[in-house]
Protein backbone atom coordinates (compact mmCIF):
# COMPACT_ATOMS: atom_id res chain seq x y z
CA UNK A 1 0.00 0.00 0.00
CA UNK A 2 3.40 2.49 0.27
CA UNK A 3 3.06 3.12 -3.27
CA UNK A 4 -0.65 4.04 -4.39
CA UNK A 5 0.18 5.58 -7.74
CA UNK A 6 1.93 2.27 -8.65
CA UNK A 7 -0.97 0.06 -8.00
CA UNK A 8 -3.66 2.43 -9.23
CA UNK A 9 -2.26 2.23 -12.42
CA UNK A 10 -2.93 -1.63 -12.41
CA UNK A 11 -6.44 -1.29 -12.37
CA UNK A 12 -8.21 -0.66 -16.06
CA UNK A 13 -8.45 2.38 -18.35
CA UNK A 14 -11.74 1.47 -19.10
CA UNK A 15 -13.49 1.92 -16.17
CA UNK A 16 -13.11 6.07 -16.69
CA UNK A 17 -13.25 5.92 -20.26
CA UNK A 18 -17.04 4.18 -19.72
CA UNK A 19 -17.51 6.50 -17.64
CA UNK A 20 -17.24 9.20 -20.41
CA UNK A 21 -19.87 7.59 -22.33
CA UNK A 22 -22.33 8.23 -19.68
CA UNK A 23 -26.27 8.09 -21.12
CA UNK A 24 -26.54 10.97 -18.57
CA UNK A 25 -24.77 14.09 -20.75
CA UNK A 26 -25.16 16.43 -17.92
CA UNK A 27 -21.21 17.43 -18.21
CA UNK A 28 -20.75 15.89 -21.59
CA UNK A 29 -22.59 18.57 -23.52
CA UNK A 30 -23.26 21.89 -22.96
CA UNK A 31 -25.45 24.78 -24.63
CA UNK A 32 -23.35 27.29 -26.97
CA UNK A 33 -25.50 29.75 -29.02
CA UNK A 34 -28.76 29.87 -31.07
CA UNK A 35 -29.05 30.53 -34.60
CA UNK A 36 -31.61 30.35 -36.64
CA UNK A 37 -33.14 27.91 -38.21
CA UNK A 38 -32.71 26.28 -41.35
CA UNK A 39 -34.72 23.78 -43.54
CA UNK A 40 -33.92 20.16 -42.99
CA UNK A 41 -32.49 20.85 -39.60
CA UNK A 42 -34.03 18.53 -37.27
CA UNK A 43 -36.69 19.92 -35.31
CA UNK A 44 -35.63 18.46 -32.16
CA UNK A 45 -33.30 21.28 -31.55
CA UNK A 46 -35.43 24.01 -31.60
CA UNK A 47 -35.72 26.22 -28.65
CA UNK A 48 -39.84 26.69 -28.47
CA UNK A 49 -39.71 28.74 -25.60
CA UNK A 50 -37.67 31.36 -27.62
CA UNK A 51 -40.13 30.83 -30.47
CA UNK A 52 -42.69 31.98 -28.17
CA UNK A 53 -41.12 35.17 -27.07
CA UNK A 54 -39.69 36.10 -30.74
CA UNK A 55 -41.86 34.37 -33.34
CA UNK A 56 -39.06 33.01 -35.18
CA UNK A 57 -37.52 29.50 -35.13
CA UNK A 58 -33.71 28.86 -33.45
CA UNK A 59 -31.46 26.00 -33.25
CA UNK A 60 -29.78 25.07 -29.89
CA UNK A 61 -26.21 24.70 -30.73
CA UNK A 62 -24.11 22.44 -28.41
CA UNK A 63 -20.34 22.11 -27.68
CA UNK A 64 -18.93 18.58 -26.67
CA UNK A 65 -16.59 19.08 -23.65
CA UNK A 66 -14.20 15.73 -23.37
CA UNK A 67 -13.21 16.36 -20.36
CA UNK A 68 -15.12 14.95 -17.02
CA UNK A 69 -15.70 16.78 -13.64
CA UNK A 70 -15.47 14.05 -11.06
CA UNK A 71 -15.71 14.10 -7.21
CA UNK A 72 -14.89 11.48 -4.58
CA UNK A 73 -16.41 11.41 -1.85
CA UNK A 74 -15.16 9.32 0.42
CA UNK A 75 -16.79 8.53 4.21
CA UNK A 76 -13.64 8.56 6.75
CA UNK A 77 -15.99 7.65 10.25
CA UNK A 78 -14.77 4.75 12.68
CA UNK A 79 -16.98 2.14 10.92
CA UNK A 80 -15.25 2.54 8.24
CA UNK A 81 -11.95 1.34 9.71
CA UNK A 82 -13.52 -2.38 10.21
CA UNK A 83 -12.14 -5.00 10.11
CA UNK A 84 -9.41 -4.18 12.75
CA UNK A 85 -6.04 -6.01 12.73
CA UNK A 86 -6.21 -7.69 9.65
CA UNK A 87 -4.41 -8.73 6.82
CA UNK A 88 -5.85 -7.38 4.14
CA UNK A 89 -7.63 -3.72 3.37
CA UNK A 90 -10.41 -2.16 5.93
CA UNK A 91 -13.13 -0.61 4.27
CA UNK A 92 -11.72 2.37 4.65
CA UNK A 93 -8.29 1.50 2.53
CA UNK A 94 -10.48 -0.22 0.18
CA UNK A 95 -12.24 2.97 -0.28
CA UNK A 96 -8.67 5.23 -0.75
CA UNK A 97 -7.22 2.32 -3.36
CA UNK A 98 -10.37 2.63 -5.77
CA UNK A 99 -10.85 6.06 -5.12
CA UNK A 100 -6.72 5.85 -6.26
CA UNK A 101 -7.22 3.92 -9.24
CA UNK A 102 -10.09 6.53 -10.78
CA UNK A 103 -7.84 9.28 -9.76
CA UNK A 104 -5.06 8.39 -11.77
CA UNK A 105 -7.14 7.28 -14.50
CA UNK A 106 -9.04 11.24 -14.59
CA UNK A 107 -5.47 12.64 -14.20
CA UNK A 108 -4.58 11.01 -17.23
CA UNK A 109 -7.22 11.99 -19.39
CA UNK A 110 -7.10 15.53 -18.38
CA UNK A 111 -10.57 15.44 -16.57
CA UNK A 112 -10.70 17.91 -13.23
CA UNK A 113 -11.37 16.26 -9.55
CA UNK A 114 -11.74 16.59 -6.67
CA UNK A 115 -11.95 14.91 -3.36
CA UNK A 116 -14.62 15.14 0.11
CA UNK A 117 -13.76 13.90 3.07
CA UNK A 118 -16.54 13.24 5.83
CA UNK A 119 -17.24 11.72 9.47
CA UNK A 120 -19.55 13.89 11.56
CA UNK A 121 -19.16 16.54 9.16
CA UNK A 122 -17.53 17.31 6.22
CA UNK A 123 -13.21 17.39 7.16
CA UNK A 124 -11.84 18.40 3.67
CA UNK A 125 -13.71 19.28 0.38
CA UNK A 126 -11.18 20.54 -2.46
CA UNK A 127 -12.71 21.98 -5.66
CA UNK A 128 -12.13 20.05 -9.28
CA UNK A 129 -9.19 20.91 -10.98
CA UNK A 130 -7.10 19.29 -13.65
CA UNK A 131 -3.12 20.70 -12.78
CA UNK A 132 -0.14 18.37 -11.97
CA UNK A 133 -0.50 19.91 -8.48
CA UNK A 134 -3.51 19.10 -7.44
CA UNK A 135 -3.13 15.82 -8.33
CA UNK A 136 -0.57 15.68 -6.27
CA UNK A 137 -2.49 16.94 -3.17
CA UNK A 138 -5.22 14.28 -3.85
CA UNK A 139 -2.98 11.36 -4.20
CA UNK A 140 -1.61 12.40 -0.70
CA UNK A 141 -4.88 12.48 0.98
CA UNK A 142 -5.31 9.20 -0.46
CA UNK A 143 -1.96 7.98 0.65
CA UNK A 144 -2.83 9.40 4.07
CA UNK A 145 -6.44 7.27 4.62
CA UNK A 146 -4.12 4.11 4.23
CA UNK A 147 -2.20 4.98 7.38
CA UNK A 148 -5.16 6.49 9.39
CA UNK A 149 -5.87 5.07 11.79
CA UNK A 150 -9.53 4.62 14.39
CA UNK A 151 -10.64 8.48 15.43
CA UNK A 152 -13.83 7.73 17.34
CA UNK A 153 -16.12 9.45 14.71
CA UNK A 154 -19.63 8.65 14.29
CA UNK A 155 -21.21 8.93 10.67
CA UNK A 156 -23.38 12.07 9.54
CA UNK A 157 -23.69 10.79 5.99
CA UNK A 158 -27.36 12.70 5.74
CA UNK A 159 -25.85 16.33 6.67
CA UNK A 160 -22.71 15.85 4.92
CA UNK A 161 -24.62 14.75 1.47
CA UNK A 162 -26.80 17.96 1.24
CA UNK A 163 -23.92 20.17 1.65
CA UNK A 164 -21.77 18.55 -0.92
CA UNK A 165 -24.83 18.85 -3.07
CA UNK A 166 -24.67 22.38 -2.94
CA UNK A 167 -21.13 23.03 -2.72
CA UNK A 168 -21.23 21.15 -6.04
CA UNK A 169 -22.23 24.37 -8.20
CA UNK A 170 -21.47 22.65 -12.17
CA UNK A 171 -22.96 19.15 -13.20
CA UNK A 172 -20.59 16.47 -11.79
CA UNK A 173 -19.90 13.17 -11.59
CA UNK A 174 -20.19 11.84 -7.86
CA UNK A 175 -18.50 9.03 -6.19
CA UNK A 176 -19.18 7.82 -3.00
CA UNK A 177 -17.61 5.57 -0.94
CA UNK A 178 -19.53 4.93 2.19
CA UNK A 179 -20.96 1.67 4.03
CA UNK A 180 -24.05 3.78 4.79
CA UNK A 181 -23.85 3.08 8.20
CA UNK A 182 -25.53 6.32 9.73
CA UNK A 183 -28.30 6.18 12.53
CA UNK A 184 -31.59 4.49 11.67
CA UNK A 185 -33.72 7.23 12.53
CA UNK A 186 -31.74 9.33 10.09
CA UNK A 187 -32.78 6.79 7.35
CA UNK A 188 -35.09 8.88 5.53
CA UNK A 189 -32.84 11.98 5.43
CA UNK A 190 -30.18 10.12 4.46
CA UNK A 191 -32.18 9.27 1.08
CA UNK A 192 -33.34 12.35 0.32
CA UNK A 193 -29.75 13.77 0.83
CA UNK A 194 -29.12 11.10 -1.78
CA UNK A 195 -32.17 12.58 -3.77
CA UNK A 196 -30.51 16.06 -3.23
CA UNK A 197 -27.86 15.37 -5.52
CA UNK A 198 -29.85 14.34 -8.21
CA UNK A 199 -31.86 17.31 -7.89
CA UNK A 200 -28.71 18.89 -8.53
CA UNK A 201 -28.57 17.48 -12.30
CA UNK A 202 -25.24 15.00 -10.74
CA UNK A 203 -24.37 11.68 -12.11
CA UNK A 204 -24.25 9.58 -9.19
CA UNK A 205 -22.65 6.38 -8.13
CA UNK A 206 -22.34 4.72 -4.66
CA UNK A 207 -20.23 2.42 -3.60
CA UNK A 208 -21.50 0.46 -0.82
CA UNK A 209 -18.42 -0.53 1.15
CA UNK A 210 -18.89 -3.53 3.37
CA UNK A 211 -17.38 -6.58 4.60
CA UNK A 212 -19.76 -9.04 3.02
CA UNK A 213 -18.52 -11.98 5.58
CA UNK A 214 -19.31 -10.27 8.96
CA UNK A 215 -21.10 -7.11 8.42
CA UNK A 216 -23.81 -8.79 6.04
CA UNK A 217 -23.87 -12.49 6.37
CA UNK A 218 -22.66 -12.41 9.82
CA UNK A 219 -20.46 -15.32 9.40
CA UNK A 220 -19.09 -15.93 13.13
CA UNK A 221 -18.15 -18.87 15.05
CA UNK A 222 -20.50 -20.45 17.14
CA UNK A 223 -19.24 -18.97 20.30
CA UNK A 224 -19.54 -16.29 23.16
CA UNK A 225 -18.35 -12.74 21.66
CA UNK A 226 -18.05 -9.67 22.93
CA UNK A 227 -19.34 -7.08 19.83
CA UNK A 228 -18.04 -3.65 20.19
CA UNK A 229 -19.67 -0.58 18.09
CA UNK A 230 -16.38 1.08 16.32
CA UNK A 231 -18.06 4.75 16.90
CA UNK A 232 -19.93 4.97 20.17
CA UNK A 233 -18.04 2.37 21.85
CA UNK A 234 -20.89 0.18 23.40
CA UNK A 235 -20.32 -3.46 23.70
CA UNK A 236 -22.49 -6.35 23.81
CA UNK A 237 -21.83 -9.48 25.05
CA UNK A 238 -23.37 -12.44 23.56
CA UNK A 239 -23.62 -15.65 21.47
CA UNK A 240 -23.59 -15.05 17.92
CA UNK A 241 -25.98 -17.72 16.84
CA UNK A 242 -28.54 -15.46 19.29
CA UNK A 243 -28.16 -12.27 16.56
CA UNK A 244 -27.57 -13.96 13.64
CA UNK A 245 -31.19 -14.45 12.52
CA UNK A 246 -31.98 -10.94 13.70
CA UNK A 247 -28.80 -9.04 12.09
CA UNK A 248 -29.43 -10.89 9.17
CA UNK A 249 -32.95 -9.43 8.62
CA UNK A 250 -32.11 -6.40 9.53
CA UNK A 251 -29.29 -5.70 7.07
CA UNK A 252 -31.10 -7.33 3.92
CA UNK A 253 -34.37 -4.99 4.77
CA UNK A 254 -31.88 -1.79 5.03
CA UNK A 255 -29.71 -3.44 2.20
CA UNK A 256 -33.43 -3.78 0.10
CA UNK A 257 -34.53 -0.46 1.29
CA UNK A 258 -31.22 1.47 -0.14
CA UNK A 259 -31.20 -0.27 -3.41
CA UNK A 260 -34.93 0.67 -4.34
CA UNK A 261 -34.46 4.18 -3.34
CA UNK A 262 -31.08 4.28 -5.31
CA UNK A 263 -33.31 2.46 -8.17
CA UNK A 264 -35.74 5.20 -8.09
CA UNK A 265 -33.50 8.20 -8.07
CA UNK A 266 -31.37 7.17 -10.90
CA UNK A 267 -28.47 5.93 -8.71
CA UNK A 268 -26.26 3.48 -9.75
CA UNK A 269 -25.51 1.46 -6.74
CA UNK A 270 -22.98 -1.11 -6.08
CA UNK A 271 -22.11 -4.32 -3.97
CA UNK A 272 -18.60 -3.55 -2.77
CA UNK A 273 -17.86 -6.54 -1.17
CA UNK A 274 -13.78 -6.12 0.11
CA UNK A 275 -13.20 -9.46 0.43
CA UNK A 276 -13.37 -9.24 -2.82
CA UNK A 277 -10.82 -6.80 -3.67
CA UNK A 278 -11.18 -2.86 -5.08
CA UNK A 279 -9.86 -3.95 -8.77
CA UNK A 280 -12.51 -7.19 -9.07
CA UNK A 281 -14.98 -4.46 -7.82
CA UNK A 282 -14.63 -1.80 -10.18
CA UNK A 283 -14.17 -4.38 -13.07
CA UNK A 284 -17.73 -5.54 -12.55
CA UNK A 285 -19.27 -2.45 -12.69
CA UNK A 286 -17.59 -1.40 -15.47
CA UNK A 287 -19.05 -4.54 -17.42
CA UNK A 288 -22.07 -3.78 -16.53
CA UNK A 289 -21.90 -0.09 -17.00
CA UNK A 290 -21.22 -1.02 -20.54
CA UNK A 291 -23.76 -3.33 -21.13
CA UNK A 292 -25.84 -0.45 -20.35
CA UNK A 293 -24.68 2.05 -22.64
Amino acid sequence: MENIEFLAKQVVEGFIIGLHKSPFHGFSVEFAEHRLYNIGDNLKHIDWKVYGRSDKLFIKKYEEETNLRCQLVIDTSSSMFFPKESAKPNKLQFSALASASILTILKKQLDAAGISLFDESITLHTHRKSNTVHYKMLTTQLENLLKAENHQKSTQAANVLHQIAENIHKRSLVIIFSDMLDRVSDQAELFDALQHLKYNKHEVILFHVQDGKYEVDFDFENRPYEFIDMESGEKLRMNSTQLKQTYVEKMAQYREQLSLKCGQYGIDIIDANINEGYDKVLMSYLIKRNKML
